[in-house]
């Protein structure tokens, strides 16, 4: 062990976490670190916060230093390095520092170059005020900009999480924002409904957003930009957060394996096809912990693990990295939207044979003020129950119930074991059924049969296909004349057991409410009367009225 020289190239989530972590591992071995910024380790999510100035101290997203490796860790770190070669034969990698070559040998290999932003090859993508955001030079850049040239309208290409995060930013600047989306929405890898909620969300903050278009010319004398629909919109500056490419280049010229991903190769180890070299964050394709896909996740908390597996295996352990969940989480102008496991989009798309259900309860008891809708998404396999994904928005409690389900799948939970977990409670906190509870218990009564549900987006396919179906609005009149579906039977569902005669039993039976309790008792009464081919709409009135297809073409 005395001879081990580690090398990592790349700093920041990954590369730091597994210079650190081989360093508590082996006290003797040489750990360099390789880094081509002038930063080796910042709080990179961090970066959007302080443009929006709600962390105003720079230095508290600069983590560790050169000179603090050295001194805690004795990590020796060579900033403004660039690695251009690895010789695997000789075990060694050159590097160019003040344009001087030098050769760096090593025992075991850490690759952590992240990746760079996409950029189109547009006019005027050079111009001064287009910027991206990957690390503390871009981020000083755009703050710069702002304190001096004042600007007023800012565009952003991209709706994911960086775009959304910089168009809460720049509004807390006081810029006008505008983001431009290819899809058909934004947070493409969130489920339709919503992102819907996050678009109606950002037209509540004057953030606009045009849809199914790209930024085709930027006009840096007349400081507009020109979109593929033909529209133009005035653009003091731009931010393109259109994803990340992998840095790969090093990886290549090694004659390392890339997976059909884009990313490196590498085994449950995280080796490479190099056993001696190992991979991990953006740069690595991994495993999906509940598709078994392979994908790449370029989020920092599997970078951090994978970085930690990685400097432990490096020093001669067998730790396993078993894949990643893709949790995340996003704030968007006080809401928050998160997501854990499968998307419907994509269990869909792997033709699993699936159940979705939605609540739409408080974040806490009704009656302690300041409760605030929360809507749940849970996902799941029909056949046993098994908890496959989640989504959740909201103002408050959104990253509680994710990070509960997100331990749960890893568990290899079912919904019959959510409906039971007993999970702490007061009434500022959560209710007696906590919202993760109560989704379980829909979930539970759409498996057995108890109340079967239909989702939203399903009622829409069935209605445009079939609009003779009967439709059952168990709401109050006055609810109904705010908003109903064309032809929808009013029945309260107090009044329901009286009205029963009304209803057609040689017809399919949707039934709806606000939120789906009240549809629950009223599919129960039905069930219980002869009535067979009954379902739920999960979610009720505020899941259907997200995807309704009038309110598209207004």
């Amino acid at each position: 062990m005395n001879e081990e020289k580690i090398v990592i190239i790349g700093g920041v989530a990954g590369g730091a976490t597994a210079a650190a972590r081989a360093r508590r591992i082996n006290e003797k071995a040489q750990i360099t670190i390789i880094e081509m910024g002038r930063y080796v380790s910042f709080a990179n999510c961090g970066l959007p916060y302080y443009i929006s100035r709600d962390i105003e101290n720079r230095n508290r997203l600069l983590l560790m230093t050169p000179k603090a490796f050295l001194d805690r860790y004795n990590i020796h770190v060579r900033i403004e390095t660039k690695a251009i070669s690895i010789n695997r034969n000789e075990k060694t990698i050159t590097v160019i520092h003040n344009e001087q070559e030098e050769k760096i040998p090593y025992t075991k290999l850490i690759l952590s170059q992240g990746g760079n932003p996409i950029l189109p090859n547009i006019s005027g993508i050079n111009s001064e005020h287009v910027f991206t955001l990957r690390d503390i030079e871009d981020m000083d850049a755009i703050h710069n900009f702002i304190e001096k040239q004042k600007p007023k309208h800012a565009i952003i290409v991209g709706g994911g999480f960086i775009g959304l995060e910089m168009a809460e930013a720049f509004h807390k600047r006081g810029i006008k924002v505008r983001i431009v989306e290819k899809a058909s929405q934004v947070m493409i890898n969130h489920d339709k409904e919503f992102s819907e909620m996050i678009l109606l969300h950002l037209h509540t903050n004057h953030i606009e957003v045009s849809l199914n278009t790209s930024l085709i010319e930027i006009d840096a004398i007349k400081n507009q930009v020109r979109l593929e629909d033909g529209s133009l919109y005035p653009a003091d500056m731009v931010l393109f957060s259109v994803g990340i490419k992998p840095e790969l280049s090093l990886a290549k010229q090694a004659g390392l394996a890339i997976g059909e991903t884009g990313g490196v190769l590498v085994n449950e180890y995280l080796q490479s096809s190099d056993p001696d070299i190992y991979v991990v964050g953006d740069m690595a394709e991994i495993t999906h912990r509940v598709s078994g896909k392979k994908v790449r996740i370029p989020l920092a908390g599997p970078a951090n693990r994978q970085g930690r597996i990685a400097g432990s295996n490096a020093c001669g352990e067998r730790k396993v990295y078993r894949g990643s969940l893709a949790s995340s989480i996003a704030k968007v102008c006080h809401k928050v939207v998160a997501a854990t496991g499968l998307s419907e989009k994509l269990l869909k798309q792997y033709g699993y044979n699936y159940g979705s259900v939605t609540v739409h309860p408080n974040q806490h008891a009704g009656y302690y003020p300041g409760a605030k809708t929360l809507t749940l998404k849970l996902l799941y396999d029909k056949t046993n129950g098994k908890v496959l994904g989640a989504q959740a928005f909201g103002e408050e409690g959104v990253d509680k119930r994710i990070d509960v389900i997100a331990t749960a799948i890893l568990g290899g939970l079912t919904v019959f074991d959510l409906e039971e977990l007993d999970l702490a409670y007061a009434p500022p906190f959560s209710s007696a059924n906590d919202p993760v509870n109560m989704a379980a218990f829909v979930a539970v009564n759409d498996i057995t049969g108890f109340c079967p549900v239909i989702t939203a987006e399903q009622f829409y396919e069935e209605y445009k296909k079939n609009p003779n179906i009967c439709v059952l609005d168990v709401r109050n009149p006055d609810e109904y004349t705010h908003w109903h579906i064309d032809g929808a039977l009013n029945i309260p569902v107090n009044d329901l057991r009286k009205r029963l005669n009304e209803v057609p039993k040689d017809k399919p039976i949707y039934v709806h409410c606000r939120v789906g309790y009240r549809a629950h008792l009223a599919t129960r009464i039905l069930l219980q009367n002869g009535f067979e081919n009954v379902k739920n709409v999960t979610g009720g009135y505020l899941s259907m009225l997200i995807l309704d297809p009038r309110t598209k073409e207004e």
